[in-house]
């Protein structure tokens, strides 16, 4: 089976008639061995921000993970092998002495969403989701696809 058939047939799945927004399936130097039409351009310090964050779990807690510019506010994951994060806008406020103020807002109406990041031993299994897809059924695409590629040594 292709990488890209795994994408479109697992990862971009029907589940109660919603699917996920975007998917792909990384290597873990950031390379794209299959993604959906919709998966955003990634930056490579948003790659290695990932990677550190897997080996040295807690690093993207204080500053958020970022997929294609996109910030994700980090939350419940698996040290090491999975990373969780809910959709957050960033607002930032400068007073007249030039001081920054920035808030982070999570959405709760239409346009909410999050992203899952499964590694396996050679890649990185990325699920994003935007309302009404559950971040339970986020998880579940990818924490699956990414647990069976483990047990194929991939």
């Amino acid at each position: 089976m292709s990488w890209q058939t795994y994408v479109d047939d697992h990862l971009m799945c029907e589940i109660e008639g919603n699917h996920l927004t975007a998917a792909a399936i990384l290597g873990q130097d950031g390379s794209v061995w299959a993604q959906s039409a919709t998966f955003p351009q990634l930056k490579p310090e948003e790659i290695t921000a990932i990677m550190k964050d897997f080996e040295e779990p807690g690093t993207l807690a204080p500053t958020g993970l970022f997929l294609g510019g996109t910030k994700y506010m980090v939350i419940q994951g698996e040290p090491g092998a999975v990373i969780r994060g809910k959709k957050v806008h960033q607002i930032v406020l400068i007073d007249r002495t030039g001081f920054a103020i920035v808030f982070l807002i999570e959405i709760h109406n239409e346009g909410a969403g999050g992203v899952c990041v499964k590694k396996t031993s050679q890649a990185l299994i990325i699920g994003i989701y935007d309302e009404p897809l559950t971040p339970g059924q986020c998880n579940m695409i990818v924490e699956r696809l990414g647990d069976y590629l483990i047990d194929q040594g991939l």
